[in-house]
This record gives C-alpha cells, structure tokens and sequence, in this order.
C-alpha cells in the first residue's frame, strides 16, 4: 500500500492553512495601531498578544475633529480564526460609529445595535470607550463586561466600577458612563480580561488586586515600558500553563 501521496498531500494541506493563519495574522496586525499616539500632554500605549496565531481582542486610539482623543478596546467572545473574523466585523463597524462630540455611552449603543442588525447568535463584543478632552482634562468612560478600567494616580491603582451589557446581545441596551478628571502624571490603563484571568499551575488567577498592586508599584514608568512590565509578570505567573485567553491592553497617560 502506498501512503505516500496522501502524506504528501496532508502536508501540503497544513503548508497552506499555516500560510493562511499567517496572512491572517498580517491582516489583524493591521487592525491595531502601528505606533503610539503622541498628542500633546497624552501618550497611548498598546500590548497585544494572542493565544492562537489570531485572537479576538482589538483596541484603537485617536484624535477626533473636536481634539478629543478616543480609545477603544474590545474583547469578542470565542477564540481562534472564528473569534478573529467576528472581531473584523466588529473592528468595521466600530469605525464607522460617528464618534466626534458623541458621548461613549451614545457611541457603544449605536455599536450594539448595528451589531445586532447582522444577526449573528452567541456572538458578542465586551467592550470598553473613552473620550478625554485635553482642554477640561476630563476623561469619560463607557464600559460593557470588561474589567476596570484602572485609574494609575497619586492614591494608587484604582478599579472604577462600570457595568455593561456587551454589545450584540440584546437591541434595546443602554450604557452608562463615568467621568474622571485626570491630574498631571496620573494614567488610565485598558485590558481584556485574559490579564486578570491568568491562571498559575495551581489554577490560581492572576486577579484584579495583583494587577492594581503591580501598577500601583510602576505607575511612574513610561508607558510601553509598565505594558511590558505587565505582561512579563503575567507570563512569569503562568508559567509552567498554557495562555488560554488573548490579552490586550492599552495605557494612556497624561503629562499635564
């Protein structure tokens, strides 16, 4: 019997679909920023790093015609290619929501529903928006079955309380939003919950309060310096289990 040919031909098989993840991947690598935005007092950051060759996380951050800044990061449910393609849909319609002088609250309703006009069952985008205006240095924040955000000042390393319903489940759904007035040298840190959902060898989470005690220790580093800092202690906790979640984080910053 000779197996050779259907070898051959599985091989060939993985060689393609290993080229297509890695197009894949090129392709969500553009979805995210390509540098940090540098605008005045404020500095952005990002971090992103998949569990597969492409994930379901994204974020995006920018200057708006009001100069505004906007920052958004989201989480879609699911893994893998499936959760990365629900994710472009996402992506396409969170940038075509008219953002500029629109409140986050009004911003993630409108999201939700056009979501919801594509129909697509057991899909849903966790999801977190956020307006600072440099002039009144007042931060306003919508947030949808995300953790924190974290707010890096001069107290610590503080959980602001929002709930949400994550867009894409119901149509009628409302958002609310609350506002922080940033001091100079104080951050505001954005992540998916595969940070504080990390798990150690001994199914132990690497949970909100270690993050909070972590940022609270580094909050005066640059921002893609804490980032990297965040990350490593993450995957220094985990080690020895497998990352079972994309993680995605974004830090803002304010200079004054």
């Amino acid at each position: 019997m000779n197996t050779t040919a259907p070898s051959l031909e599985l091989h060939a098989i993985e060689k393609l679909r290993e080229e297509e993840l890695e197009e894949a991947r090129a392709i969500q690598a553009v979805m995210l920023p390509a540098e940090a935005l540098r605008a005045g007092p404020v500095t952005i950051s990002h971090s992103f790093q998949p569990v597969a060759a492409v994930g379901g996380d994204f974020l995006d951050y920018f200057q708006l015609m009001d100069a505004t800044i906007g920052l958004y990061l989201c989480d879609v449910s699911g893994k893998g290619l499936p959760a990365a393609l629900y994710a472009a849909l996402a992506v396409g319609i969170m940038r075509g929501v008219h953002k500029t002088g629109t409140a986050p609250g009004d911003a993630l309703a409108t999201f939700n529903r056009r979501l919801m006009i594509r129909g697509m069952p057991r899909r849903h985008a966790a999801i977190q928006y956020a307006v600072f205006d440099p002039r009144s240095r007042d931060m306003r924040i919508s947030s949808a079955g995300m953790p924190g955000p974290f707010h890096l000042c001069a107290e610590g390393c503080l959980a602001l309380e929002l709930s949400g319903i994550p867009p894409g489940l119901f149509a009628a759904t409302s958002y609310e939003s609350v506002t922080v007035r940033l001091l100079p040298g104080d951050s505001v840190l954005f992540c998916t919950d595969g940070i504080p959902d990390a798990f150690d060898r001994n199914e132990e989470q690497f949970g909100v309060e270690r993050l909070q005690e972590l940022c609270k220790d580094l909050r005066g580093l640059p921002t893609a310096e804490l980032l990297a800092q965040i990350f490593s202690a993450v995957q220094l906790f985990s080690r020895g289990r497998e990352q079972h979640d994309d993680m995605a984080a974004a830090l803002f910053h304010y200079s004054g």
